[in-house]
């Protein structure tokens, strides 16, 4: 039996607060079928729905669904059945579902669903429940039921990233599009493959990178070699100095 989804609440009492700004180049472009005049219209749209589902990192053409993208070409199906499709489909159950827990998965999908970061935990546990119980379809049909979802961007808007520029901020809240930061659980999955993660090997962005054991015992192999090279190199120089070898 499904559960109902938990009560949760924004952790501050301006976060559902509507925005006075003026649109500039901080603020998303809105793609919407109520303004499709051409056909160019309609590639731009499907490309904002599938920058906004997949993420740069995951715009690849094995990802592209052909039948529902002929199919709102044709009208028979809405942006948000457009986007029902692109969230359930197998291309992005293989990039986000299956290689993320429930708790970074729902993160991700109200990022990409619903265009803002999820409130805290408690909103994060609601819908891990219902992901848990009603499987990844019932959990994407509830996200684009909601009534924060019909409200925001109804049947014929790309899903975008709302509130991107805050004036009670000094700096507006970043775009949702960056590189991916795995976390602990991926980090443990990669060391067990055989990548070892020392802490002399943090890089800029927070991950852990050394190359496996096999590629460490290779290049140590040739290091040696070189070293041995060059070594004996050295010593035939000096003693062809002293003319005791002849070069």
């Amino acid at each position: 039996m499904a559960l109902p989804l938990l009560n949760y609440f924004p952790n501050s009492q301006n976060q559902r607060v509507q925005g006075f700004e003026v649109p500039g180049d901080e603020h998303p472009r809105i793609y919407t079928a109520d303004s499709v005049l051409s056909a160019l219209d309609t590639d731009d749209l499907i490309s904002a729905a599938y920058r906004q589902v997949f993420h740069e990192q995951q715009m690849l053409k094995s990802n592209r669904q052909i039948l529902l993208e002929s199919q709102l070409r044709s009208g028979q199906i809405t942006v948000r059945d457009f986007i029902r499709g692109l969230a359930t489909s197998g291309a992005f159950r293989t990039w986000n579902f299956e290689v993320n827990n429930n708790y970074r998965f729902v993160e991700l999908c109200v990022q990409r669903l619903l265009g803002r970061n999820v409130y805290d935990e408690r909103e994060k546990i609601a819908w891990s429940i219902i992901l848990a119980t009603k499987g990844l379809y019932g959990f994407v049909d509830d996200l684009l039921n909601s009534e924060e979802y019909l409200s925001n961007f109804g049947e014929n808007t790309v899903p975008y990233q709302r509130r991107r520029v805050l004036p009670q901020r000094v700096k507006g809240e970043l775009p949702f599009e960056r590189m991916p930061r795995y976390d602990q659980e991926h980090l443990s999955t990669l060391s067990a493959l055989g990548y070892d993660f020392s802490a002399d090997r943090v890089v800029d962005d927070g991950t852990l990178w050394l190359p496996p054991e096999p590629v460490r015992k290779v290049g140590a192999a040739l290091t040696y070699a070189l070293a041995s090279l060059l070594g004996l190199t050295a010593i035939a120089v000096v003693l062809s100095w002293f003319g005791w070898l002849h070069l």
